[in-house]
């Protein structure tokens, strides 16, 4: 089932093999990124990846994370992501834009405050944060809605709303971080409501035929966040928000146990380790799912897609390994020569972005 069509709303794509969002980190101050990404975007394009999710692009200036991570913030950039989109179009491919918010996750370099639902100043985030006032909240609402515009212009094939990894809409969804008292907190239908709004700010902007996803932390990885349960419910609501698809994924951690990136996967025992979460979201939802972490070899991949866990087998570190690792496997290659190191980053001020660093990967021919 791996290189068989899916459809995502309105768009098909040739194989199920997603590259999933990984933040290039090749950002540029005014937002668009360096050259080596259109490199790194051609050579995922020619690798055969049936979906191309861009790194998290900043919606707003204030949701900035770090100086390197690129936007789409303003309609400057359009003509530039527009290169981007041809790019990966003239290769045969598709591709999807991320839009995302920091929050509290924003680092001090990026932005001169850190905006989130509640005050807050845990000791894993780089800088205390900020209540947003209601005004500001309905500002970033509409920055999403008008990032999706200026997506559906460039020419992206679909959007993704980031959900997850502890930015703002997963902040605003987890009781540890949404204390509010006001109508965008409170009980799970107030902690719901602004992706609610930034779901229905979006469907405005794109109308709805475009083709719209979520990333979605399912639970928190912290006590007193997200639960299962609650989670669970958001996807259960995630049709009638008006999005086509979900991505299954993690919500907060501490960075001491994370919970979206997984190291040293050795055996096709430790692969898709989010491949219970999506057992339960299938049994609340028809959406079709996107699952993401730690998948490595063929087998599990065709496995989890003949159980109808999950529709999609989106991947990150072994697309930073072998771009071309669709062709491979199509080719007879059983496994992605990843060896989950997770020395993917920039470590020095010489690294330009993303690259395979863990010694002994052996990459097949």
């Amino acid at each position: 089932m791996l290189f068989t069509p899916a459809r995502i709303g309105t768009l098909t794509v040739s194989n199920r093999l997603v590259r999933s969002a990984t933040a290039e980190r090749l950002g540029l101050p005014d937002g668009r990124s360096r050259p080596r990404l259109l490199q790194m975007y051609r050579d995922l394009a020619r690798g055969g990846v049936g979906l191309l999710v861009t790194g998290h692009l900043f919606v707003h200036p204030a949701g900035r994370v770090h100086p390197e991570m690129a936007g789409i913030h303003t309609d400057a950039l359009i003509p530039y992501l527009r290169g981007l989109t041809d790019l990966v179009h003239r290769e045969g491919g598709h591709i999807a834009a991320q839009i995302n918010f920091g929050g509290m996750r924003c680092r001090p370099d990026a932005v001169p405050e850190a905006l989130a639902p509640s005050s807050v100043d845990f000791p894993f985030l780089p800088q205390p944060a900020r209540e947003m006032t209601e005004e500001e909240i309905w500002t970033v609402v509409e920055a999403f809605g008008q990032a999706a515009r200026r997506a559906q212009v460039a020419g992206f094939d679909a959007v993704q709303v980031h959900a997850a990894h502890g930015y703002l809409i997963n902040q605003f969804l987890s009781p540890l971080v949404n204390r509010r008292t006001d109508g965008w907190g409170g009980d799970l239908r107030g902690r719901m409501r602004f992706l609610r709004e930034v779901a229905r700010a979006v469907r405005a902007q794109v109308g709805p035929d475009y083709p719209v996803f979520i990333k979605l932390g399912l639970l928190d990885g912290v006590e007193g966040g997200l639960a299962l349960e609650e989670g669970l419910q958001v996807a259960a609501a995630l049709r009638e928000m008006g999005f086509d698809a979900v991505e299954v994924s993690g919500g907060l951690d501490d960075g001491k146990r994370p919970l979206s990136i997984r190291p040293g996967i050795r055996s096709e025992a430790e692969e898709a380790y989010f491949r219970p979460l999506a057992r339960r979201v299938r049994a609340v939802t028809d959406l079709p799912l996107l699952l993401v972490g730690g998948l490595r070899s063929r087998k599990v991949m065709e496995e989890v897609l003949a159980s109808g866990d999950a529709d999609f087998i989106s991947l990150s570190r072994p697309l930073i390994c072998e771009p071309d690792l669709p062709r491979r496997l199509w080719g007879g290659q059983e496994r992605a020569a990843c060896i989950s190191g997770s020395r993917c980053w920039p470590e020095t001020p010489e690294d330009e972005g993303i690259a395979c660093k863990c010694a002994g990967v052996q990459r097949p021919l």
